[in-house]
């Protein structure tokens, strides 16, 4: 989006002044009578190209972790004054991903409400076991925001920043994982409300649930008009398909979404006009029986795709100019350490990964495309018993040009637990 005169580009001036003068420690109050003064309504493209400006600006200090910080404050000054883009209602079509996406944060509210009336009935003099069970209950029910922001982060961030929308995602991914920490914080006030009290529950708790109150009006307000004016039917259809492998919070679609079929050629070229995208080829279109000379042999595009899928290990390559372009699919979804979208392919590493983990990332790639590095490896235990091993290696070509990172993971907790010897067939 470009502005085409001087009003636009004057409101656009004002709204980053607005966050700047709060970042430097100005007043939610100070503020409000000039926004009110300025703005009938803000639409979510300005929203959007306003972080978006506030954080690759050279003419400022700030980054995209003072946006994160003022997230709530612009969303409490725009609440009410957010301009959507007209009807939406081919949208809430059930099974539509905006339409699963809304009724998932109804049932969260639900949710929410009930966790709230029962932690006001608890008190340091009466912690009723019951209780104590049906409020575990209901924050276990709530904790499947973790689906919906998982399919958020990793199926619709994707194509927001193909469209270059790379400010929002990277705020509310922030804002998300603070959240996870709240909520996590609550769990364990839960499980030691016999020594740290009632008291620092209810707080833990007012919030958490605050900033997921918040969070839910970003969605709906801010994120979901954006998406709406921006994504074509391809992409909704993209989105629809690649959720079910992160599953859903709380409630189920209720149907498959069929849409109204349009001139998918024509509405690609006018919505991505600005955003040129390359694609991958689709080997399937591909003839798949002249063999190909790899390392000491031969093999088909058909073997090369076998192989890869039945290699037990989740495989994820990364090109030199840290593009994700490739993961395989050998491991059952619900056992992956690390889900991934094809909606994620071609997306920039950096915007792959939460803020909170982006610099380590960012240092790793740096180390192993210098050559400080050419192999780093990690591992840990998870709840469910795997006991993950991950490699990172650098990939050059035969002159040590660096070609990109070939990351690797396995579940090796099979692999430690065997004893003894085994030679023969089972």
């Amino acid at each position: 989006m470009t502005y085409t005169n001087d009003k636009e580009q004057q409101r656009m001036n004002i709204l980053t002044d607005i966050l700047t003068r709060l970042h430097h420690g100005s007043t939610p109050e100070e503020v409000q009578a000039e926004f009110d003064e300025h703005f009938q309504g803000v639409s979510a493209i300005e929203i959007s190209l306003m972080e978006h400006q506030l954080i690759e600006s050279e003419k400022n200090d700030i980054t995209f972790e003072d946006v994160m910080e003022l997230c709530n404050v612009h969303a409490n000054l725009f609440k009410n004054k957010v301009d959507g883009v007209g009807d939406v209602s081919e949208f809430e079509k059930p099974g539509h991903p905006i339409h699963v996406l809304k009724t998932e944060n109804q049932a969260m509210r639900a949710a929410l409400m009930r966790i709230n009336r029962l932690i006001k009935n608890i008190s340091d003099d009466a912690l009723e076991p019951g209780l104590l069970r049906g409020l575990k209950n209901q924050l276990a029910l709530l904790g499947q925001f973790e689906q919906h922001y998982q399919r958020k982060e990793e199926v619709m961030f994707p194509v927001m920043e193909k469209y270059n929308h790379t400010a929002p995602p990277k705020v509310m991914w922030g804002v998300d994982d603070q959240i996870r920490t709240l909520f996590f914080e609550v769990l364990t006030h839960l499980d030691s409300i016999y020594d740290t009290g009632v008291t620092a529950l209810k707080e833990c708790f007012d919030t958490f649930s605050h900033e997921f109150t918040e969070m839910i009006f970003k969605e709906e307000a801010i994120m979901i008009p954006l998406v709406l004016d921006i994504f074509n039917e391809d992409d909704w259809l993209h989105i629809a398909e690649d959720s079910e492998r992160f599953g859903y919070a709380i409630v189920e679609p209720e149907e498959k979404w069929v849409p109204e079929r349009v001139d998918f050629v024509e509405e690609k070229e006018a919505n991505h006009s600005e955003s040129q995208v390359e694609k991958p080829l689709d080997l399937n279109n591909l003839p798949d029986t002249q063999e190909i000379p790899f390392g000491q042999g031969f093999l088909t595009l058909k073997e090369v795709r076998k192989i890869l899928d039945l290699i037990p290990m989740e495989l994820t390559f990364i090109n030199k100019d840290d593009v994700f372009k490739y993961f395989n699919n050998s491991i059952p979804d619900e056992d992956k350490v690390f889900l991934r979208a094809p909606s994620a392919i071609g997306r920039e590493v950096k915007n792959c990964h939460p803020p909170k983990s982006l610099a380590m990332v960012l240092k790793l790639v740096e180390d192993l495309r210098s050559g400080v590095k050419d192999k780093e490896q990690m591992w840990f235990e998870r709840k469910n018993g795997q006991f993950i091993h991950v490699t990172y290696v650098a990939i050059r070509d035969d002159d040590g040009a660096y070609m990109g990172i070939l990351e690797y993971v396995q579940d090796i907790a099979p692999l430690k637990a065997l004893t003894g010897m085994k030679r023969g067939l089972s």
